[in-house]
């Protein structure tokens, strides 16, 4: 099994010098850092440590994983945040679950005792909202349904179809927002019934940089993309 560990990061120096040099060589056989256009040191600090570092060219997670798919190599993708809020000593973790057959392991912030240091009362309620909601409409069994700290096969992006533009588009005109594809892979993969799996991975508070979360404008994306995959997507 390849594993492709992809960090993504925007203006994340701090977290970037606090956290990478505990990522070990072993955990992977290739890194990316998928880079949105930092202009705080970033780039040119993981440039320093010998990562191949691509910088995407449209704004949003999504585009910047769609963009960077050719570059991938794994079979496996890790995805990471360098914040502070992925703990890398559980990526090995993820990728030892991922040989037992999995389709996805998700680093579940609320599984088994693990707990998020990050989450205020309104995205603690709102990560259970989601999770909740794809259980009940799409037969999911999460514990954790967001979150980026996750592993997967790379071919699961295909077979969800989460590559292209059409599951995404109306839900960000809608909210004038672009969106990421975690909340999408849940659901589908519920749907898909594919070998999904978790563990427990605390997320710590994040170090430096500032919080890109868009609550209402993500929130709102997200939660009209669950019922719209339930009433009117097959």
């Amino acid at each position: 099994m390849k594993v492709t560990l992809l960090v993504l990061a925007l203006n994340e120096i701090e977290g970037m010098k606090a956290i990478m040099p505990r990522v070990k060589k072993e955990w992977y056989d290739q890194i990316i850092i998928l880079d949105g256009g930092s202009t705080d040191g970033t780039i040119e600090y993981a440039k320093e440590q010998g990562y191949f570092v691509y910088v995407q060219k449209r704004p949003g997670f999504r585009h910047a994983y769609t963009e960077v798919l050719p570059y991938i190599e794994g079979d496996v993708i890790v995805t990471f945040s360098p914040d502070g809020n992925s703990v890398p000593e559980r990526i090995p973790a993820l990728t030892e679950k991922m040989k037992e057959g999995y389709d996805m392991v998700i680093g579940s912030r609320y599984l088994d005792g693990a707990k998020s240091d990050d989450d205020d009362v309104i995205t603690a309620f709102g990560n259970w909202l989601f999770t909740k909601t794809i259980n009940v409409l799409h037969g999911g069994c999460y514990t954790d349904s967001m979150v980026i700290f996750r592993a997967y096969k790379t071919q699961l992006i295909y077979d969800l179809e989460l590559h292209t533009d059409e599951p995404y588009s109306a839900a960000e005109k809608l909210f004038h927002t672009t969106i990421s594809w975690e909340p999408l892979m849940s659901v589908r993969a519920a749907k898909r019934r594919v070998k999904v799996g978790e563990i427990p991975a605390d997320e710590p508070p994040r170090i430096g940089g500032q919080r890109k979360l868009r609550v209402i404008q993500w929130g709102g994306a997200y939660y009209f993309q669950f019922l719209r995959e339930k009433f009117f997507w097959t």
